[in-house]
């Protein structure tokens, strides 16, 4: 049976840090621009209350350009269950879906993405980890979104269910990056390496998992996956738990073989990174911020700049934007990011959106990079 899930009472999954003990504390190289006071841009997608918080949401944007998902969980890495649709590029959105019963049975920062199979045709997944077996769990629909499968065990365990998932050797496979625990690290809370499977069969299956970046002193976690402008490497950006900073490799053979870890330009220092291209050919990467001299750590933002400038130094980047303030420190910043026909860019967050006693609200906020860049230019002019 399918029904509209209820919220059921908060759940946590563990600690969320609340400091950056070895970030950047220089002056900031790049510019601001601060549009998260400007309310007329925002949208509460779902909002929380006294009893309720609204945590960790991904989207999706449907090929017809304005329709789009958005998929989050009750509680702070809690259950699943909440499923919303817009069709009109996010302005609005839909009641809560039916959705089966046995989502709420699955938790923690659910992932949506629409996944080609090697004969070329298309489903939505949503991808969320643990199940009561502690693996990861997939839903699928068959119809764009109107019906979906129940929650069902892929047997690999996981502490995030994929971050990401690219098509490669010519849409025939695919590549999905997430964190897992290090093997033998036991209850360490802040374990982490990030690893990849493989699917030859459009998302319902997968390889077991190939750790690909590991280092004791560190936390890699949270990948997400940048294709060059030709299409002929593949950046992972990563979180990293213990230092503020973050960190990026590259593979130039569709994930045989990576680089080594290196550090990204302060200007990406944050967690849980999703990117997206814009029509100029710039880079757009949405996130929470980590670098301590930015101004705007702890918040909801965004760095604007070129797939060179990931490789680039501490300088690298146009700018960025501060998208929404929290008003709960650094429990923030898992998003979506989608782009519209039009230019707009819709992103999307959980967040303490207002204080006072009201827990964390789904909310997401547009901007074009046209109006971005004439504020930048506007405050540059003495």
């Amino acid at each position: 049976m399918s029904t509209a899930l209820e919220a059921p009472p908060q759940l946590g999954h563990g600690p969320e840090r609340t400091s950056t003990p070895e970030a950047n504390t220089a002056r900031f190289p790049l510019p601001t621009v601060d549009l998260s006071g400007d309310t007329a841009r925002q949208v509460v997608i779902a909002a929380g209350s006294e009893n309720s918080y609204q945590g960790h949401p991904t989207t999706l944007l449907m090929p017809d350009g304005k329709t789009m998902f958005c998929v989050w969980t009750h509680g702070h890495g809690g259950p699943c269950g909440p499923l919303k649709r817009s069709d009109d590029g996010g302005l609005t959105w839909s009641g809560l879906l039916p959705v089966p019963a046995n989502w709420r049975e699955v938790r923690n920062c659910p992932t949506i993405f629409r996944l080609p199979d090697p004969r070329g045709k298309y489903r939505l997944f949503v991808y969320a980890g643990q199940g009561p077996d502690g693996c990861i769990h997939e839903s699928h629909s068959e119809n764009n979104g109107r019906t979906w499968s129940p929650m069902r065990s892929l047997g690999l365990t996981v502490v995030m269910p994929f971050c990401t998932i690219v098509p490669i050797d010519g849409g025939r496979t695919l590549l999905g990056l997430t964190n897992i625990r290090r093997e033998g690290d036991g209850g360490d809370a802040w374990s982490n390496v990030v690893a990849q499977s493989i699917s030859g069969d459009g998302g319902f299956s997968w390889t077991p998992w190939r750790v690909i970046a590991d280092n004791p002193e560190l936390r890699f976690c949270e990948p997400w996956l940048v294709p060059s402008p030709d299409g002929r490497e593949l950046t992972c950006l990563m979180r990293e738990n213990m230092h503020g900073i973050s960190w990026r490799m590259t593979t130039r053979d569709e994930g045989i073989s990576w680089t080594k870890p290196e550090p990204l330009p302060v200007g990406l220092a944050g967690d849980r990174h999703v990117a997206r291209y814009a029509a100029d050919g710039r880079l757009v990467v949405v996130f929470r911020d980590r670098a301590l001299a930015s101004g705007t750590t702890t918040h909801f933002v965004a760095w604007v700049g070129r797939y060179d400038d990931l490789s680039g130094g501490d300088d690298a980047g146009d700018y960025r934007i501060k998208l929404l303030h929290s008003h709960a420190g650094y429990d923030c910043g898992y998003p979506g990011l989608e782009l519209l026909p039009d230019g707009t860019f819709v992103a999307t967050t959980y967040i303490k959106y207002r204080p006072g006693p009201e827990q964390h609200s789904v909310v997401s906020t547009r901007f074009t990079l046209a109006e971005a860049d004439r504020k930048v230019a506007r405050a540059s002019c003495p």
